[in-house]
């Protein structure tokens, strides 16, 4: 995610600004801490809940309750939850809203009209840039001090997970529902790569991001597919790629592991569980070898 400008969070006024952060007057004097942040964002959602105080926290969005999608579900019980209308966020009066190019353009808009403080953010590509979000999320919260200590826990979690130096990569390929799949240059890709694997999603014609076919897993199989979960109860169509009974006719030349599918798209803090996931999938398929 390219991060914001930086900026200095007690210059925010009550416009959203050119570069990503809402700025402020030079001079002006340091704003409050804020004490009604809404997040717009499923991946904000992850980074408001780890560095704001629980006061601080006015709501989420309602994608923070789904297991599949967010590494929060079951703490975010106890949070407001938004669908992230404009109406909604309004009658939470908040004082700063975090969001990305992503959030309801009406939304956006209409933040802007009522001249409510928002902050945007893009999604971050790569480790650097989920580090360095943080921290300008924290600053935002007026909470650098907690701001480092989630830096510090994402960094211990991939020193943790980093394989020993001369250890063999194993080729893989993170597979979802539907074939969906991340390919390199990509936030995923980088946490591969320091987690002991050679993303092979090059080989299929992947891009950043796209589909492989099931096929062309058949055909020409990694040693490792890191797999979503199906959906529970009844599988959509596109679950049912992850149990096609032909990935089991070539379990003698691929391990499968599981990748959830809320691991895929965010940074951040998620990069904890990312990395132990990962480290994990590669510890299992050498004890099987």
């Amino acid at each position: 995610m390219r991060g914001p400008a930086r900026t200095d969070p007690g210059r925010l006024t009550r416009r959203t600004a050119v570069g990503g952060l809402a700025l402020g007057l030079a001079g002006a004097a340091p704003a409050p801490r804020p004490q009604r942040v809404v997040s717009l964002n499923p991946c904000l959602d992850v980074i408001l809940f780890h560095v704001a105080e629980r006061g601080q926290i006015a709501a989420l969005t309602h994608y923070a309750r789904d297991a599949q999608a967010s590494t929060l579900a079951k703490a975010a019980r106890a949070i407001p939850i938004t669908y992230e209308t404009a109406e909604e966020v309004v009658a939470l009066r908040p004082d700063l809203v975090l969001m990305s190019e992503h959030s309801a353009p009406a939304t956006r808009q209409a933040l802007a009209r009522l001249r409510i403080p928002t902050a945007m953010f893009d999604v971050p590509q790569t480790v650097a840039a989920s580090l360095a979000q943080i921290r300008q999320v924290a600053r935002l919260l007026g909470q650098p001090v907690r701001g480092e200590a989630v830096v510090a826990r994402v960094e211990a979690a991939l020193i943790a997970a980093a394989p020993p130096p001369g250890a063999p990569r194993l080729t893989a390929i993170v597979y979802q529902p539907n074939g969906f799949a991340a390919g390199a240059g990509t936030l995923t890709d980088e946490m591969l790569r320091r987690t002991g694997f050679e993303n092979v999603a090059a080989r299929y014609g992947l891009g950043r991001w796209g589909n492989i076919g099931l096929e062309q897993i058949i055909a020409d199989p990694p040693q490792v597919l890191l797999a979503g979960q199906p959906a529970p109860g009844a599988p959509t169509w596109a679950d049912r790629v992850l149990s096609h009974p032909a990935l089991e006719r070539i379990a003698d030349r691929m391990q499968r592991e599981a990748f959830p599918q809320r691991l895929l798209y965010c940074g951040g803090p998620v990069l904890i569980e990312t990395a132990a996931a990962l480290a994990t999938a590669r510890r299992n398929v050498l004890r099987a070898a």
